[in-house]
């Protein structure tokens, strides 16, 4: 995995991140668990939607910050820029909602590296609402923010779903 420089890229690779521990906690339980090879599949699909969002938001934040021109310009690099933030979001919502399903069905020895990718993809979907609102700073209406915002909401709410499955 590369590195990330700025938030953004920093939240899509913390997403990834999350994804493969959910793999890696799913191939570990197939012996007691007989879905565990698909679900380890589904959380590396996960990964690797979520890998190239970090150069995206990269390349899309750097293009915002050098945007010339009139303030319709400048604008529209900024919105542009929101669209990253808002995919990465909606990755990390998955899977954070992932993790509250292997969490309740892993290996009970594994349930706290599902939950520790929840709480991970929940975070990432939170800093990732918060770079689309300021990147929409003066579209306080925008339907993006407020789509951000419950894709954050859903993924904290996933997130305790898994932590309630190790109660």
């Amino acid at each position: 995995m590369q590195t990330a420089s700025g938030g953004g890229p920093l939240a899509a690779l913390v997403t990834a991140s999350a994804a493969e521990l959910l793999a890696k906690v799913a191939r570990a339980s197939r012996d007691a668990w007989p879905e565990a090879a698909g679900v380890a599949a589904q959380a590396e699909s996960l990964r690797d939607r979520a890998v190239p969002l970090a150069e995206l938001a990269a390349r899309a934040y750097e293009e915002a910050l050098n945007a010339v021109g009139g303030d319709y310009e400048v604008g529209r690099k900024y919105a542009e820029a929101a669209e990253p933030p808002l995919r990465i979001a909606a990755a990390a919502a998955d899977v954070a909602a992932l993790a509250a399903f292997v969490a309740q069905q892993c290996d009970p020895a594994l349930r706290p590296d599902a939950v520790v990718a929840g709480l991970l993809a929940a975070g990432s979907a939170r800093a990732a609402a918060e770079l689309v609102a300021v990147n929409l700073t003066t579209a306080t209406d925008d339907e993006r923010v407020r789509r951000a915002d419950r894709l954050a909401e859903e993924a904290a709410r996933t997130a305790e779903e898994a932590r309630a499955a190790r109660e």
